[in-house]
């Protein structure tokens, strides 16, 4: 959040411990991205907060998803997939390579950054084909993993990046802070016409642009 701030955004923050997790109709509302950390309370998150943030998503929230977020509920929800990768704690280093030179989060950025020690996200990663891909991750102990991924959904754009750690420094980083402003830009909602379908709910056109001939007018139409 402070790294953010100083990018020039306007933040709040958001817990699980708070009502309604902190994300209200009202706060989620007035949210253009939400940036998701999570790590072993995944499933103590509430089935209706998740219901909301998907709905919001559809509607045009950003959203960015961290690190061990990949377990999250509405990341899954929103993948369609287990989200499940291989993992080692091994205090290795990590360095991530820029794939997309033209794409927005990778402004700024050399061809590539390193992360003294991190914790190894490693392939198979169980999500569906990106959209785009802008960083691709080597380890220290030979794995490999695409770590930082762009998908749409609705009119919202999702961005999973993979690094960040509960016992690692590294959210202070100037380049992964760059990462994350950069991936708020390119999250925000543009000026798009409104969602079609609010709350997901289907709609019965019942008045066609055109008039229909009836085709069959031994039929009794009923309604």
């Amino acid at each position: 959040a402070e790294g953010l701030g100083e990018a020039g955004y306007s933040v709040r923050t958001a817990t699980l411990d708070e009502p309604e997790h902190g994300l209200t109709e009202e706060v989620l509302a007035e949210t253009d991205v939400l940036t998701w950390w999570g790590h072993k309370a995944h499933g103590d998150v509430s089935d209706e907060i998740v219901a909301r943030v998907h709905a919001r998503v559809l509607e045009g929230m950003g959203l960015i998803v961290l690190h061990s977020g990949h377990f999250s509920k509405i990341f899954r929800k929103l993948m369609g997939t287990s989200c499940s990768l291989r993992w080692r704690e091994a205090d290795e280093r990590e360095r991530l390579w820029v794939v997309n030179y033209g794409h927005p989060i990778a402004t700024g950025l050399d061809p590539y950054f390193e992360i003294p020690e991190a914790e190894m996200y490693g392939e198979l990663f169980d999500v569906p084909q990106p959209d785009a891909l802008v960083f691709v991750s080597w380890f220290e102990g030979g794995n490999v993993f695409r770590s930082g991924l762009c998908y749409h959904r609705g009119r919202g754009k999702v961005f999973y990046f993979r690094p960040g750690h509960e016992s690692y420094p590294i959210y202070y980083m100037p380049n992964v802070r760059k990462v994350l402003a950069n991936a708020v830009a390119w999250a925000a909602p543009t000026a798009t016409p409104p969602y079609p379908y609010p709350g997901a709910r289907a709609i019965n056109e019942k008045e066609p642009l055109e008039t229909i001939p009836d085709k069959h007018p031994e039929r009794q139409r009923v309604g």
